[in-house]
């Protein structure tokens, strides 16, 4: 009986069930249930047709943190009615790990239940470790479900990848972890125990800033509603303030869908067109705070390369190409030291958009109509008789003339589509059109003048 008069009072009783995190409470129970991943398991899919019919071989999930790998993994167990073996590359030793797989070959030959040996973080066996794991998966004792942020091409044997199909999954979307947020306020499970109001502000900005990581937007929402003291209405009020607070990442003005996701993207590649550098990472740190994909701002900076600085400096391209490799690679947030690399080049490199312009002024020609025929010495012959029947001869071959070089006829017209510039290596390939322009000139001045039309028959 409690004491009126008691100074410290015991705190109300909270089901044990609910002092578990947020994230895992919520974890995902039916393949229905998880979001984000319709790539791999939308229906139809490869995926999701072996789970469906229980025809599931091992499987690498290879993801960044926070997209739902071991959720997925306990789905597939329990949509298969597998028993559900949990180790860790972190954790495990060689002796354990042989202790498990036994115990499952013996439940599969003894009682024929099937087991799932769900191993986080493979990337971190060792080969002693992978090399234990193989003639249990080759007989089929286990199936074997690795989860992994690293590439496992590199970074698991080669032996133990052929015999799995390995599945990537995606970054959460921002309309994904807006989903899982809904989600988690409403179920009894989740917060829905709670009298809690949450701004659509207060998740936009969770979803935004999680970077794809469901497990971190979850925590961060947790933390703001059992910290957030209730109104006089009873009701906890989670607003963008707190939720800045919780994530510990101040909101920027940036709404993915809307006009300041498209003028901050706009003000980047113009920052970078325009050759100043300062004002490009400005911009490209504000994309990356406020949770931009990093693979898009990849791909504009590889269109970039072409449009705006081409043939004044070809090293743009292949060093803006092998940044979104390496996005894709390497992830965030140290993909944002590459993205930073790039930008700074492409800004200051020599500038040209001679190739983008001359290929507006062909396409032009080409959709409004003024098709050209290929000229008969460039069509393709299959073979020197038909060469000879068809009257497609004549084609020199460049490499047998000075200087890789002769003039014939590869377009029927003088019109000039690529003008080179005079900025970087640009003005080599200027010079060196110009030389060849004088060779031209000088043969076709020193051939013998065309005959009129029927001179010479008899």
């Amino acid at each position: 009986m409690s004491d009126l008069f008691d100074q410290n009072p015991s705190p109300p009783k909270v089901d044990a069930a609910l002092r578990r995190p947020l994230a895992v409470r919520m974890r995902p129970r039916v393949l229905e249930d998880i979001v984000g991943q319709d790539h791999i398991l939308g229906p139809g899919k490869l995926l999701r047709r072996a789970i469906e019919a229980d025809r599931l071989t091992s499987i690498i999930l290879y993801g960044p943190p926070g997209c739902g790998k071991t959720s997925l993994a306990e789905v597939i167990a329990r949509a298969t009615q597998r028993v559900f073996d949990r180790s860790s590359g972190v954790l495990s030793n060689v002796a354990g790990l042989r202790q498990a797989l036994e115990a499952a070959r013996m439940r599969r030959v003894n009682s024929g239940r099937e087991t799932i040996l769900f191993i986080d973080e493979i990337h971190r066996f060792n080969k002693a470790q992978q090399d234990v794991l193989l003639p249990y998966v080759e007989e089929g004792a286990v199936t074997l479900i690795g989860a992994t942020t690293h590439n496992p091409f590199f970074f698991i044997n080669s032996p133990l990848t052929s015999r799995s199909q390995i599945f990537q999954l995606e970054p959460l979307s921002v309309a994904a972890v807006t989903e899982l947020l809904r989600r988690a306020l409403k179920a009894p499970d989740g917060l829905g125990h709670l009298a809690i109001e949450a701004d659509e502000a207060a998740l936009a900005h969770l979803a935004a800033v999680c970077e794809g990581d469901g497990r971190r937007a979850l925590n961060a929402l947790e933390i703001a509603a059992l910290t957030t003291a209730p109104a006089a209405d009873g009701v906890i009020h989670i607003t963008r303030a707190v939720t800045e607070e919780s994530i510990q990442k101040k909101a920027v003005v940036y709404d993915h869908d809307e006009d300041e996701h498209y003028n901050t993207i706009s003000a980047f590649i113009k920052s970078v067109r325009g050759s100043d550098p300062n004002a490009a990472l400005y911009w490209l740190a504000k994309m990356l705070y406020a949770g931009e994909d990093p693979r898009f701002i990849a791909r504009r900076l590889v269109i970039l390369a072409s449009e705006d600085i081409g043939n004044a400096d070809p090293r743009g391209l292949s060093l803006a190409v092998a940044a979104m490799q390496a996005v894709d690679f390497v992830g965030m947030p140290e993909a944002r030291i590459t993205l930073a690399q790039v930008t700074t080049y492409l800004a200051t490199a020599p500038k040209s958009n001679a190739a983008y312009m001359g290929l507006e002024a062909a396409w032009a020609d080409v959709k409004e109509g003024r098709t050209l025929p290929v000229p008969r010495h460039l069509r393709s012959t299959g073979s020197k008789r038909a060469a000879k029947e068809f009257g497609h001869q004549g084609y020199q071959y460049a490499h047998d003339f000075p200087g890789h070089f002769v003039d014939q006829e590869y377009v029927p017209t003088d019109k000039v589509y690529y003008e080179p510039t005079t900025a970087g290596y640009e003005d080599m390939i200027r010079k060196r059109l110009e030389h060849w322009a004088g060779l031209r000139q000088a043969a076709r001045e020193a051939a013998p003048p065309a005959k009129p039309a029927g001179e010479g028959r008899g």
